[in-house]
């Protein structure tokens, strides 16, 4: 393991799955909660630990709009991104692709303004610390077609600086993604690949529909494509990116243990698996921790991890001439090893 550990020191990595508000450090946290004392969201660190030990996947979601609704300024987002990207920063990932959901924010009356000039302030912050962050507009799917026109609003009407991909996110069970596919379909005209969840909360069946209806650039999760065969060779056939985050599995329940989480058997049926951390203080993991999981789990070498980061390097949004830089430097750390 320490080879493994020496490369993942060394390599330039990049986070694709990871969402703003699950982001924050319990440090943030408990200074957000501190000004909202009626939230329910706790202050200390054992009670911010105990908070964030989840039942379930619905539960999970309870407790992160509790979270998301401390969020109310400016000075909220940009302090959120500042101590996510010190954190990004402290692990040697250079880039980061962090799902934003607007309506979420309007909800609790955050206006789009306020949010992009926060979200800008961040960037800047985050840039400081040598990590380049970009958006993902997602759509809370549980709140229908009122989230859904809120979101394409703010996506093609006011795109905010470094917006690269527009997603879909929140509830899966009951929550069609076919539903979606004429937003999808908007958003690609304007150039905003899609990125929607699906197999996680929700079985096979939400990652089909996600093919078949939203042209997926990237699935998150899709960790549940395993119970259907045919679905992990279509994946694999069709080169669609996962975006994997095993601790986020397990402390949601959608797996019992990392030994049941099939991240090694999507790999070796040659689906093209890039590893994240959704909430990462939520998870007590970082992106470090779950590439450690992974090789321990899967038995992977330094060179196997290095492909599952060079993985998420091809997979992201990035210009083509900086994949190409950071491939080399991959590449290379490698070959030192």
């Amino acid at each position: 393991m320490a080879e493994i550990d020496d490369l993942l020191a060394a390599v330039p990595k990049v986070e694709l799955h990871l969402h703003l508000v699950g982001s924050a450090t319990p440090a943030t946290v408990a200074a957000l909660a501190s000004r909202h004392p009626g939230s329910g969201v706790p202050t200390g660190e054992a009670e911010l630990a105990e908070l964030f030990r989840f039942r379930d996947f619905p539960h999970f979601i309870d407790v992160y709009q509790r979270v998301n609704d401390l969020v109310t300024t400016a000075e909220d987002v940009a302090l959120t991104l500042d101590g996510c990207a010190a954190d990004l920063a402290a692990q040697r990932v250079v880039y980061a692709e962090v799902t934003v959901t607007p309506y979420m924010h309007e909800r609790v009356g955050v206006t789009h303004a306020v949010l992009t000039e926060g979200l800008a302030e961040g960037r800047a912050r985050a840039a400081a610390r040598g990590v380049d962050l970009a958006w993902i507009y997602d759509i809370p799917g549980q709140y229908g077609e009122e989230a859904t026109r809120a979101t394409l609003r703010c996506a093609l009407d006011e795109p905010p600086p470094g917006l690269v991909a527009f997603g879909l996110a929140g509830a899966e069970a009951g929550v069609d993604r076919a539903a979606f596919a004429p937003a999808f379909a908007a958003a690609r005209a304007a150039g905003l690949p899609g990125v929607p969840h699906a197999g996680e909360g929700d079985g096979p069946a939400s990652v089909w529909a996600a093919v078949h209806h939203l042209a997926p650039a990237r699935i998150g999760h899709g960790v549940r494509a395993i119970e259907d065969p045919s679905l992990v060779e279509h994946l694999a056939a069709a080169a669609i990116p996962l975006e994997v985050c095993p601790t986020s599995n397990v402390c949601t329940r959608v797996f019992r243990s990392m030994e049941d989480h099939p991240v090694g058997a999507l790999i070796d049926a040659g689906v093209v698996v890039t590893i994240n951390s959704d909430d990462p203080p939520m998870f007590a993991t970082t992106l470090t921790d779950e590439y450690r999981k992974v090789a321990a789990t899967c038995g992977l070498d330094a060179a196997g991890v290095a492909a599952l980061v060079a993985n998420g390097i091809a997979a992201s949004f990035l210009p083509d001439d900086r994949k190409v830089e950071l491939l080399a430097e991959v590449r290379s750390a490698v070959r030192s090893e």
